[in-house]
């Protein structure tokens, strides 16, 4: 419900009913907005979902967009709360937060992998749209027979949302590195080993040289997966929860 308390960013963002404004284009609205915001970025990237290029789509001026949109920020957390879509739908109740925190971590990798320009975006502050709420009481909910109390649940989420955002953001940095050499993930990995191997002194670097030295780079497997960065994001996510069950034991509790 809408009252005099409540700032019009969430009122947009929550696309909560107001009373219509004199003046307002036909058929021009918040969600329209947001959603060519993101069918933009999605298409050209970050940088194409600007105002003006939003207007010209549309068919309006700039300036009509801000009847709709307070600010270029506020168009940035509209877009983020409205493009990671629906998170995944746990059976209730809850049998293993392990596997429930697993779905909803690769779930939500998922849409990063989809949506790069995710990434790119400045976090604003706590979620705070339905989207991002709803993210958030999943993975909330996912923890349910973990026994953690609220505030540890909360740290939970933060930290493997964090871990999601940090590998996509690698990943993305990583396959940019690849096309400006040209080289598959293979190759680049030899080219660079050999090159450390050329370069690291084994009495200043003893466990690195090692590294380089082992044959590791030279006889990886390729991916199991199309996405070359899915295998390194599994294998930490596991890390990332073998530390929240570590957590789970201290406190003695959760199942």
């Amino acid at each position: 419900m809408v009252d005099d308390t409540t700032p019009n960013e969430l009122v947009r963002l929550w696309r909560l009913p107001v009373g219509q404004r004199l003046g307002r284009p036909a058929g021009l609205d918040v969600e329209l907005v947001v959603r060519t915001a993101v069918r933009l970025a999605d298409r050209d990237g970050l940088p194409g979902a600007t105002l003006p290029k939003i207007a010209e789509t549309l068919g309006v001026t700039p300036m009509s967009l801000y009847r709709h949109i307070g600010s270029k920020e506020e168009l940035l957390v509209l877009m983020s709360d409205a493009a990671t879509g629906p998170p995944p739908a746990f059976p209730a109740p809850v049998a293993d937060w392990r596997s429930a925190l697993r779905e909803w971590a690769v779930s939500l990798w998922s849409v990063h992998r989809q949506r790069p320009w995710l990434t790119q975006l400045p976090i604003a502050g706590p979620p705070s749209g339905p989207g991002t709420i709803g993210w958030m009481d999943a993975g909330l909910r996912a923890l349910r027979p973990a026994g953690l109390d609220i505030g540890a649940k909360v740290g939970v989420v933060m930290v493997v949302s964090g871990y999601v955002r940090q590998a996509d953001l690698l990943a993305q940095q990583l396959e940019q590195g690849r096309r400006a050499t040209g080289l598959d993930e293979s190759e680049t990995n030899r080219h660079y080993a050999r090159q450390m191997a050329r370069l690291v002194d084994p009495q200043r670097f003893p466990d690195a040289a090692a590294l380089f030295d082992s044959g590791l780079f030279e006889s990886a497997p390729p991916p199991s997966t199309p996405d070359p960065a899915q295998d390194d994001f599994e294998f930490g996510l596991e890390v990332v929860l073998d530390g929240v069950a570590a957590t789970i034991a201290r406190t003695g509790s959760g199942g």
